[in-house]
């Protein structure tokens, strides 16, 4: 498409935003501090619904991805190419993520299926950033649950790094270090022993 053809459906799809638009989740989200520049309160399975019928396409997930709302990014995560996206362009996205549902759902509808996904997931535990980091645990969650197995070295990365968030003071990084920790040990009895040991020695309790 030209870029006044990208232009042109990126406002064709605004529109049919407007159709779907719920006022009532849209409250409900600024009642949990998801608070967007413009937000029609879409629901994900609508969003889901418009993904498949536009299909997969690279330059319409980018230009969507630049919009400043809550649908346009979501759907941009559900258009982009799993083989398209690259490592410099998903850190771009991180840095440009607003908040923890774009996260998750950029984790759940796109990060977690590309081949890097681990890479990026490991170097971003250790970022300054809570969002990133929390983003982090979101992706390793999805690959425990899809059941890839770390290394030993990454292992050992993990729990360290994962013992730390638990003992920060942001509960959105709190909550999805422990999540990725016990979907950590649902890899079988030896990751539960290892999970549950590191647990102790915090002295929390695993869930």
């Amino acid at each position: 498409m030209t870029n006044e053809e990208v232009r042109q459906r990126i406002k064709e799809i605004k529109k049919d935003f407007r159709q779907i638009m719920d006022g009532a989740t849209a409250s409900q989200m600024r009642d949990r501090g998801l608070n967007y520049k413009v937000n029609w309160g879409a629901t994900l399975p609508r969003l889901r619904e418009m993904a498949d019928e536009i299909g997969q396409d690279y330059t319409l997930a980018v230009e969507l991805w630049k919009e400043n709302t809550r649908e346009c990014k979501i759907l941009a995560t559900m258009l982009m190419p799993h083989s398209e996206m690259t490592p410099d362009l998903m850190e771009l996205w991180m840095e440009q993520t607003p908040n923890v549902e774009i996260a998750e759902q950029a984790v759940f509808n796109l990060y977690q299926y590309l081949n890097f996904a681990s890479t990026k997931a490991f170097v971003w535990l250790s970022s300054e950033n809570i969002l990133t980091q929390t983003c982090g645990y979101h992706i390793l969650s999805r690959l425990f649950m899809s059941k890839a197995t770390p290394s030993e070295r990454d292992i050992n990365e993990f729990i360290d790094q994962a013992l730390t968030a638990l003992q920060s003071d942001s509960p959105i990084l709190k909550k999805a270090a422990m999540q990725s920790i016990v979907h950590f040990a649902d890899l079988g009895l030896v990751y539960e022993r290892i999970a549950k040991s590191a647990i102790r020695h915090i002295g929390a309790d695993f869930l």
